[in-house]
Formats: structure tokens, C-alpha cells, sequence
């Protein structure tokens, strides 16, 4: 196992069974890496790996178009990059020469900033959902677990019902990189789900289920999917008349937002939100600045 490919095969196999990685953090290594061994094309051992060669990767990943037609953001090129540094920090870890992944720096990104829903907003999106249609109880349940809790649209579409304790208004997720956290639920997200959960005719073991025939018992046939989740979000968000562009994650947004808006210490909401960086979750701060000073503008003359 001299060459590059075969290293990259041990990589994998190392960051499954050691590191206990997601499934989706070791498709994205296996994708980011088999890219690279395309790019450089013929078999090389990662002793003649040199940060010339890095670049000239750097620049076709730049250029490259995909099958969209659409270029790679930067944001993207940079998550190749972080995957190429993984694998050459696992190198170095077992003695095999190679070139020094801190010579390799990610391109420099514009900070990112969040949109998040006023209080008005939000009251629209709840009342959006038309209580006489089929699905409502569900749905409402679906908006106000997503703003109570703060939860990734992945944390939410992998819940149980066994899983939330709905008396003690607590439950635990695992979020990226399998990462257990504490979610809260409010009085009235619990209300929501209780109302669902009572008019349910099936056992299944997943908290929210999509509308296939209920004769279907197979428990993650029913599960209701994440892109499902993201649709039912946007439908109600234009049927609310919001302009903004409304996902699940804006409502984790706006949970975090208002958490800081009412005192939160942003350690605390890191904690809520299962950022492993507090620097993740410092995109928040110049949106409660801006709010701040629309306070300060209607309250003080």
C-alpha cells in the first residue's frame, strides 16, 4: 500500500472504525478523495505529494463545472481542501512521509450572515396551516418542534416517539458527527405534539410520518423525509406571504437569534445548537447587534 489510492482506502477504513464517523461525513471523504486521485491521475506515493501539486488541484477544482453546469463555491473547494487535510494528518500520524497539511490554508470565505423571522413572521407561518386539512395537527407539530428546539431538519425526520419525553419537555439528539445534546421543548410544542400523537392510528416508531397507505407498516417507509420536511416549510412560509426565503434551518436561526435577543450567553446556545466551534455560532452576533439597535431606535428618544 505505497500509493495514494491505497492510503486513502486505509483512511477510510480508519475514520470508520477508530473515528466512528457518520455515514455522511465518510460518503463526503470518499467523494472529496476519490476527486483528488482523479485529478492527479496516475499512481503517486504520498511522499511525492508536494504543495505544487496541491495547487494546480486547487485551481482545476476552481474551474471545475459539475453536471449542473454550475461551478464549485468556495465554500465546497474548501471542504475538498479539509477532507485532503485529514488524510494527510492521518499519514503523518502513522510515519509516512508525506507533505505537512498545515501548509495547506482554505481559501478565504465572506462571512456568513443568517436571515432570520421576526416575531410577526413567524406568528404568520404558524397560522398558515389550514387546521380543517388533513395533515394539519402534523404539520403544526412539525413548525413549532423546529423553532422550540432549534433541531437541523436531519435531527428532526430521525426522531421517535419513544425518544422525546414529552412530560419532562426534554429529549436527547446526536447531531453531526454524532454528537449527543439536550433539546428543550416548549409548553406549547409539546401541546402540538401531544394533539398530533392523539390522533394517530398507527404504532410506528417514528415521531413524524409522511401520508403513504396505512397499511404500509414498514417504520421508515412512513418516515417522513427531510426533503418533505423542507416542502412543507416553504409552502407555508409563500402561503404566509413571507418574502424571505423560509427553510428549517431559518427557523433554527431564528430560535438561536432570539435565545441571544433575550440575554442567552452565546456558550449556552452553542450548547443548544451542537456547534463543536463557538465561532460557528458568533454568525448570530451582528444579527442580534442589528436588533439591538432597532430597539434602541424605538425606545430611546
Amino acid at each position: 500500500m505505497s500509493t495514494i489510492s491505497g492510503y486513502i482506502k486505509q483512511f477510510l477504513e480508519y475514520c470508520e472504525v477508530v473515528q466512528n464517523k457518520s455515514k455522511k461525513t465518510l460518503e463526503n471523504y470518499r467523494h472529496y478523495l476519490k476527486r483528488f486521485q482523479d485529478f492527479l491521475s496516475a499512481e503517486i506515493s504520498p511522499k511525492d505529494l508536494t504543495l505544487q501539486k496541491v495547487q494546480n488541484y486547487r485551481l482545476y477544482l476552481n474551474r471545475f463545472i459539475d453536471g449542473k453546469g454550475e461551478q464549485l463555491s468556495i465554500k465546497t473547494q474548501n471542504y475538498h481542501v479539509i477532507a485532503l487535510r485529514a488524510f494527510l494528518k492521518y499519514l503523518i500520524k502513522n510515519d509516512i512521509k508525506t507533505l505537512a497539511p498545515e501548509k495547506i490554508e482554505l481559501s478565504k470565505i465572506p462571512k456568513r450572515t443568517v436571515e432570520v423571522l421576526s416575531r410577526e413572521e413567524l406568528d404568520r407561518l404558524f397560522k398558515a396551516v389550514d387546521q380543517t386539512k388533513k395533515n394539519a395537527d402534523r404539520d403544526t407539530a412539525i413548525l413549532e418542534t423546529l423553532y422550540s428546539t432549534g433541531l437541523r431538519v436531519s435531527e428532526l425526520a430521525n426522531l421517535n416517539r419513544d425518544q422525546v419525553d414529552l412530560k419532562r419537555r426534554e429529549f436527547m439528539v446526536r447531531g453531526k458527527g454524532r454528537k449527543p445534546r439536550i433539546v428543550f421543548l416548549s409548553k406549547r410544542a409539546v401541546e402540538k405534539i401531544e394533539n398530533y400523537i392523539k390522533n394517530r392510528k398507527d404504532n410506528l416508531k417514528p415521531l413524524f410520518v409522511n401520508s403513504l397507505k396505512s397499511d404500509i407498516l414498514d417504520d421508515e417507509k412512513r418516515r417522513l423525509s427531510t426533503v418533505s420536511v423542507e416542502n412543507l416549510v416553504r409552502k407555508y412560509a409563500l402561503k404566509a406571504g413571507i418574502i424571505k426565503k423560509v427553510t428549517p434551518h431559518t427557523l433554527r436561526h431564528s430560535y438561536a437569534t432570539e435565545l441571544l435577543i433575550n440575554g442567552a450567553d452565546i456558550r449556552s446556545v452553542q450548547e443548544m445548537l451542537g456547534h463543536s466551534s463557538i465561532t460557528t455560532t458568533q454568525i448570530y452576533t451582528h444579527v442580534t447587534d442589528k436588533k439591538l439597535r432597532e430597539i434602541h431606535d424605538k425606545y430611546h428618544h
